[in-house]
């Protein structure tokens, strides 16, 4: 089965064409970055017009890369959401106007469920296994008891990691997109030389409000030109992942589940990966999707349109949200 997939949940224009739910024949994706440099984030109403702008041009790029034509194929696939309402039907729009005139079916899909499929990409991962699902909106620990069953063990009760990274990013002066430049600047840092706190909360939630606080105060005990931001991005990024492993671990072992994966745009920090790979030493079985399949992108909405699509009577009739439904 070949999906051509469109995702426009937030600031990229994404387009791609996957077979099967795991070979990718094309990937194409048009960022806003440089677009929403200049606001310190990103602006709804602009994203959704550049998506505009792009969306065509992506989807005759998936084509060509791909090397097929709309006839070959078999359905057609958009997020729906979570996501920025108007952003998010742009991308919905134009697969629905795709799938009436090819004649072909469309199928929603949960931008969620879609970085947990971004592992099957290129891979031979099958369920069950326990998903750390880390971005800008989002910190879930995911059961995937099945490729259709998702179960949602933990998640956070404030800000998401991603969130909180570009918000410490911004204490210490760190420009857009500051979750990035902060991985970066902790790799040359001391990640004992802070020693923050890890919110005490129960086992199936995370808090990292808390811990943005700890990072402000001790950035205040500072001269603002002698603040020391590598160790503090490097403590800061410790903590991070001491937090998020060892709760996934013990929500692992608890399901009796030795295979972990990550999803999501944090899901490319090197800390994190780096972590992940330490627990095959431990007897973990771990994955983590390739670094261009973290962030948003289609392809995983295509994995996802075949393994965990939105069940629906009539899926034309299928409506954007804004925020997860479960």
């Amino acid at each position: 089965m070949i999906i051509l997939a469109l995702e426009s949940s937030c600031d990229e224009t994404a387009a791609a064409i996957v077979k099967d739910g795991r070979e990718v024949l094309s990937n194409i994706v048009s960022s806003q970055i440089k677009i929403h440099e200049k606001f310190g984030g990103v602006v709804p109403e602009v994203a959704a017009r550049e998506h505009l702008n792009s969306v065509n041009m992506v989807i005759k790029e998936a084509y060509e890369q791909a090397n097929i034509t709309p006839e070959n194929i078999d359905a057609f696939a958009s997020t729906v959401g979570p996501g920025l309402v108007g952003c998010l039907l742009v991308g919905m729009n134009s697969a629905k106007t795709l799938s009436l005139v090819h004649k072909k079916s469309f199928i929603g899909v949960n931008h969620l469920n879609a970085h947990v499929c971004a592992n099957y990409l290129n891979s031979d991962l099958k369920p069950p296994f326990v998903c750390l699902l880390v971005s800008g909106g989002h910190s879930q620990v995911i059961y995937t008891g099945s490729y259709n069953k998702q179960t949602i063990m933990a998640q956070t009760i404030d800000d998401a990691v991603g969130e909180v990274y570009d918000k410490v990013a911004r204490l210490c002066s760190i420009p857009y997109p500051g979750g990035i430049l902060l991985d970066k600047m902790a790799s040359e840092g001391n990640p004992s030389a802070f020693d923050f706190p890890e919110a005490k909360v129960k086992e199936n939630e995370f808090s990292f409000s808390g811990l943005k606080t700890a990072v402000l105060r001790e950035i205040k005990k500072f001269d603002k030109n002698n603040i020391p931001k590598a160790d503090i991005a490097a403590s800061f990024q410790k903590r991070i992942a001491d937090t998020l492993i060892n709760k996934t671990k013990k929500i692992a072992d608890k399901l009796n589940c030795k295979t972990i994966v990550l999803a999501g745009g944090v899901a490319a920090n090197s800390e994190l990966r780096k972590r992940l790979e330490q627990l095959n030493k431990e007897g973990y079985s771990t994955h983590a999707p390739e670094l261009k399949y973290c962030t948003d992108n289609a392809s995983m909405v295509a994995s996802c349109a075949y393994f965990n699509p939105i069940q629906c009577k009539d899926s034309l009739m299928l409506e954007v949200f804004s925020r997860d439904k479960a």
